[in-house]
């Protein structure tokens, strides 16, 4: 199984482009050593041909140039995506398959929940009716399995987290099981188990038995301290409080991948905040020290 990190950044991507902060403000002049990202996504196969995308980042095309085993190859019109699979209906997460509407009718893996955030708050699928369309294919919420065709070998496991579902959501005040999900990446021929979470908020116990299973682990680094964006100056919301578990602190992140001592741990969905992005900065120091890798745009997976 090979995993391509086509974006490691959390919406808006770092550098931000209205954006100031004391990262934003030093990576633009070359003052900190640390690697600029587009917004998160990844792509998964078995078979370097046929690949799955995991959400479509408003950066989708930029991601798809950097990446030629995902480019076409065969004919006038040709990709190498065979399918995507949405974990929520952010716009950080579903905008870029608007930039995919030039090609066959595009298979989409989602909940139900997504699929009607998509249909109305903002109508993604309805719009795409009038070029490409889309092929809707529902997935479980309970953890149960499931296989898509085209995509050899792997095997999917589906279960809802805890979250809200986006501003513009008909239920956005009203949360159900479905408006985000959490998935394991199996693959048939060797077992071999990755846990994909770049929103997760609660470290339910369903959650904490899926990364104890698993051989690898992509999970929420959004923010290193639950206050992050308030002594910033920037938001008075909390990580918390918008579905982000936090790596410092009690119950943060770094606290609960210090538990899986045999797993690959990364973090993904970096917002531009963060201090880890600066790669000599105290808090990097203190992953590195607890073997947490940080993602970056290219990081390729191989399990």
């Amino acid at each position: 199984m090979k995993i391509r990190v086509l974006g490691a950044g959390a919406g808006g991507g770092f550098p931000q482009w209205n954006c100031n902060c004391h990262n934003c403000h030093r990576i633009r002049r070359q003052q900190m050593q640390g690697t600029p990202r587009t917004q998160s996504s990844i792509a998964v196969s078995t078979d370097d041909v046929h690949w799955l995308l995991f959400n479509t980042s408003p950066d989708i095309r930029a991601q798809l140039e950097a990446f030629p085993a995902i480019q076409p190859k065969n004919g006038i019109r040709d990709t190498g995506i065979t399918a995507i699979l949405l974990i929520d209906s952010q716009i950080d997460h579903s905008t870029g398959m608007l930039m995919l509407r030039e090609g066959k009718p595009l298979e989409v893996y989602c909940t139900e929940m997504v699929k009607q955030d998509l249909s109305t708050g903002f109508p993604i699928f309805k719009m795409l009716e009038h070029y490409c369309t889309i092929n809707h294919h529902p997935v479980p919420i309970d953890g149960s399995s499931f296989e898509i065709p085209g995509i050899d070998d792997l095997r999917f496991y589906t279960q809802a987290l805890k979250s809200k579902a986006p501003p513009y959501s008909p239920h956005r005040y009203d949360p159900h099981d479905g408006d985000n999900i959490g998935v394991i990446i199996e693959q048939i021929s060797t077992g071999k188990k990755v846990f994909y979470s770049p929103g997760l908020g609660e470290i339910e116990p369903h959650v904490m038995a899926a990364m104890q299973a698993a051989d690898c682990v992509m999970v929420d680094g959004t923010f290193w301290t639950d206050d992050e964006m308030c002594t910033q100056n920037i938001s008075q919301k909390k990580a918390r409080e918008i579905g982000h578990l936090p790596q410092s602190g009690p119950g943060g992140m770094i606290e609960v991948l210090n538990t899986l001592p045999n797993t690959r741990k990364i973090l993904i969905h970096i917002n531009n905040t963060n201090p880890i992005l600066d790669e000599i900065s105290d808090e990097r120091k203190q992953l590195d020290a607890a073997g947490i890798e940080v993602a970056y745009d290219g990081l390729e997976i191989n399990l």
